[in-house]
């Protein structure tokens, strides 16, 4: 195994234990909210009406009845076993976050590979227009979408930009596919499969609410691109390619922007991070039928262990995607080293 391979395991390694704290940290804010917004669970779920010995009951059975520190690290206990509580109705949080997440992880990463290809060309275009017309115009471009407000961007689309262009929007099918589901990701299975079919009417769903969050979050890796590229064209190297003859295109693409891309892979965890909070609006709006769906009727139905069970992933899910950010940093920097 050679070193660099050992150094990269290593820093996984390092970096997987800091999602220890990372989770007690998490579920414990989240469950001091919830506990402050929902003072007596067991009062919801049996019912302003229940009778007290019923309330006295569940409040037994859950563990409720003891100080709300013993309750966290009961909670915290039974989480860590792989418990994460019954969804009203009797159905297990672990088993639906385990059924909603593969459709949020196919949303976010096609709003990502969107964000990758709109933002970073935009960003290049801006550095080589430095203070022109084409500049201020991808600065207004970025800029609005940073402005405009999730639910404000999603209605807007799902209203005008879908009857326009003919994309699906609406109720999502959750009938089981005429296809093995090997990673539950409609678009991935599907074209694993062959079906162009369903490949067609998997992406139809897909297309809009992808396009809706990289719309609303690519600016930050636009600008980082920009910053870094201004930073980078000035430099000996890229005189010297000019200075060879090479096309305007090789050098900016091939030449300046490896080094510019340093800079902006420290900002893919943030945007993630970002892409992840949205698909709670965004999915609700074009039930879409992730996480974030379930997150926002976890919300609407007070089912407290899936809301505590949402804000753990999404935390979980922001430190994955930082750490995968620092591995792209040290590829593509070879001097940094992994540590």
């Amino acid at each position: 195994m050679g070193r660099n391979t050992s150094d990269l395991l290593w820093f996984i390694g390092k970096r997987a234990l800091f999602l220890i704290p990372i989770v007690i940290g998490v579920t414990a804010i989240a469950f001091i909210l919830i506990r402050i917004a929902y003072p007596d669970p067991c009062i919801i779920w049996l019912g302003g009406h229940a009778k007290q010995s019923a309330i006295d009951a569940c409040q037994a059975t859950f563990g409720l009845n003891q100080p709300i520190v013993v309750q966290y690290f009961l909670y915290l206990k039974e989480f860590l076993a792989g418990n994460w509580g019954t969804a009203p109705g009797g159905f297990s949080v672990l088993l639906q976050i385990e059924q909603y997440f593969p459709a949020t992880l196919e949303l976010v990463i096609a709003s990502m590979l969107l964000i990758v290809l709109i933002g970073i060309p935009l960003g290049v275009i801006a550095a080589q227009s430095n203070g022109r017309w084409a500049d201020h115009l991808v600065r207004v471009f970025y800029l609005g979408g940073w402005a405009t407000p999730t639910y404000l961007g999603a209605l807007v689309a799902a209203f005008y930009v879908a009857p326009y262009f003919g994309l699906s929007v609406g109720e999502y099918t959750n009938s089981p596919p005429p296809f093995a589901q090997i990673t539950h990701m409609s678009v991935l299975d599907a074209i694993l499969a062959g079906n162009l079919p369903y490949t067609g009417d998997a992406l139809a769903h897909l297309m809009l609410p992808a396009a809706v969050l990289a719309v609303l979050n690519f600016g930050i890796i636009t600008r980082m691109t920009r910053s870094s590229m201004l930073e980078v064209l000035p430099l000996d190297y890229v005189k010297s390619a000019r200075m060879k003859g090479l096309s305007e295109f090789i050098v900016m693409y091939k030449h300046a922007l490896r080094t510019a891309l340093i800079s902006t892979t420290t900002v893919l965890g943030i945007t993630i991070a970002g892409l992840l909070s949205g698909t709670v609006v965004v999915e609700e709006i074009f039930r879409w039928p992730g996480i974030g769906l379930y997150a926002y009727d976890a919300i609407q139905g007070s089912n407290i262990p899936g809301t505590v069970a949402v804000a753990i992933v999404f935390a979980v899910g922001a430190v994955f995607a930082n750490l995968i950010a620092d591995i792209l940093y040290g590829f593509l920097d070879p001097k940094v080293a992994w540590r």
